[in-house]
């Protein structure tokens, strides 16, 4: 009894029986009614509440979401290896005791040339500066396995710091456990706080640049240089030109208040940084109801967790020229849950390359990462039906 779509451009029926189920059955399905209601109902905050608002930023696939993931304890946020997984701002609800965290978790900081490039949603450039204004502590994450990205911070990162100086900010090294001479982070850490650390100077040896991270500097410098706004989509900078000429000279930020090293799938790493926001908090309202998990309707959470394994197991630059829309949701038999999801594709070229890839793509999807949560309250088993795929 599925609608009929038979005068779509292209509209093949791939039929996905219990696609992509691990992954959506970590959050517990219901309707954008029910989802709408629990958001406006009254938060239940004890006497002596505490609330923290935290923004998560950084340069595109630091682990912003996998460490935002880790924190709610739960897969809320679409996760993949490739950069811009995470298309616009998303919040996620952390409540413990008295005290709640909203986890602000943002896309990677990036520039207008290379949205354009890419043709990516303008959402990358504005939410990241927009979210940073309703922080209370800012989160900055770089990914130290990445030898580029460690030498210096980000230039679109050094200049939100330097537009907010008056939100506290700590530093988190991610992905540790890939950096094999652990000595090296010290070595990264002095670069990147500029040897300072909660205003005092840290006692580490002089850093000796190898001959890569001097040509690094120099070709990064050209590229801010040119990344100007090219049409207005990126919210106005506060800064003068002398102020973002000294960042450009920066290789980091010397007002961290805290260093963090952790690998963000570490559940022992993050729940050290856990402590840290619980303690970080101060008294105030909760803005939500302990129930609240996250601010995602269902189907926007399964159409994020779609284009995650588009992501993932589409080659190249196939899942960027991709959009989907879930066209049935609605309670089945037994209490399952039924869902029809339509793929749009740019070019009938990369519609072949879908239907190629389709069975290493659905093994992929029906074996994947995680198993179901026996805690989740309100067991609902999820089948999605039929994939359209669309040119």
């Amino acid at each position: 009894n599925l609608p009929d779509h038979s005068n779509s451009a292209f509209s093949p029926k791939l039929h996905m029986s219990s696609f992509c189920q691990s992954d959506l059955m970590l959050f517990p399905m219901s309707d954008s009614c029910e989802q709408l209601s629990l958001l406006l109902k009254h938060p239940d905050q004890p006497e002596n509440s505490k609330v923290l608002k935290v923004a998560i930023i950084g340069a595109p696939n630091a682990g912003k979401s996998t460490l935002s993931n880790q924190l709610l304890g739960r897969k809320v946020f679409a996760v993949s290896k490739k950069v811009h997984t995470t298309r616009s701002r998303a919040l996620g609800v952390l409540t413990e005791e008295y005290t709640q965290i909203i986890l602000l978790d943002t896309p990677g900081l990036t520039t207008p040339s290379k949205v354009k490039r890419h043709q990516l949603e303008k959402s990358l450039l504005v939410d990241p500066w927009n979210t940073v204004k309703e922080a209370d502590l800012m989160v900055v994450m770089v990914d130290v396995a990445d030898k580029w990205m460690s030498s210096r911070l980000d230039f679109e990162v050094l200049k939100c710091l330097a537009q907010h100086p008056d939100i506290p900010a700590v530093l988190v090294l991610n992905k540790v456990d890939l950096v094999k001479a652990k000595d090296r982070l010290l070595d990264i850490t002095a670069q990147l706080t500029c040897g300072v650390v909660n205003g005092r100077k840290m006692r580490i040896r002089p850093v000796i640049k190898p001959p890569w991270a001097e040509k690094r500097s120099e070709r990064a410098s050209e590229d801010e240089e040119n990344a100007a706004p090219e049409d207005g989509s990126e919210p106005t900078s506060a800064l003068s030109k002398e102020q973002l000429k000294t960042l450009r000279n920066q290789q980091g930020w010397p007002h961290f208040k805290d260093v963090f090293m952790l690998s963000s799938v570490d559940r022992e790493d993050v729940d050290t940084l856990k402590s840290y926001f619980m303690v970080a908090a101060k008294p105030g309202s909760w803005q939500y109801h302990s129930e609240v998990l996250t601010d995602q309707s269902p189907e926007e959470v399964c159409t994020n967790i779609i284009r995650e394994k588009l992501l993932e197991y589409l080659p190249q630059e196939v899942p960027y020229s991709m959009t989907q829309s879930v066209e049935l949701w609605q309670d089945g038999e037994d209490g399952e849950l039924d869902i029809s999801v339509k793929l749009y594709t740019k070019k009938e070229t990369h519609m072949v390359s879908i239907l190629t890839h389709y069975w290493a793509f659905i093994t992929c999807i029906c074996v994947s990462e995680v198993l179901y949560l026996a805690s989740t309250p309100n067991e609902t088993a999820v089948n999605v039906l039929y994939v359209h795929v669309v040119v």
